[in-house]
């Protein structure tokens, strides 16, 4: 890909993205969702997140990252539940995942 066809996705890339977050603000009072339809976006938001969560804290690359992440992540999230500091729940999973490490716990 040379310099011009990089900065021409760029800008149909950012374009894009700016049509999107657009059409949330402009679109939200001409479209109207069922309450069911509302509460299945919501729920899929959750659904995702825990997705995303549990592939990250679970895999590197394309193995198992093995027990220290996910026992420091699962620090971490018990933390957040619990209304703790943001600082603390971040330095508490990671030195819980650290360690662990340490220990030789993989």
């Amino acid at each position: 890909m040379d310099g011009l066809e990089l900065l021409i996705a760029t800008v149909v890339l950012a374009a894009g993205t700016f049509a999107f977050r657009f059409a949330g603000p402009v679109l939200r009072t001409r479209v109207h969702l069922s309450p069911r339809a509302q509460r299945l976006m919501a729920l899929s938001a959750v659904v995702l997140l825990a997705a995303l969560v549990a592939t990250s804290a679970l895999t590197e690359g394309h193995t198992f990252a093995g027990i220290a992440r996910p026992a420091g992540v699962l620090v971490g999230g018990v933390l957040a539940w619990r209304k703790a500091p943001f600082v603390a729940v971040v330095v508490a999973a990671a030195a819980t995942a650290a360690l662990l490490r340490l220990a030789g716990v993989p």
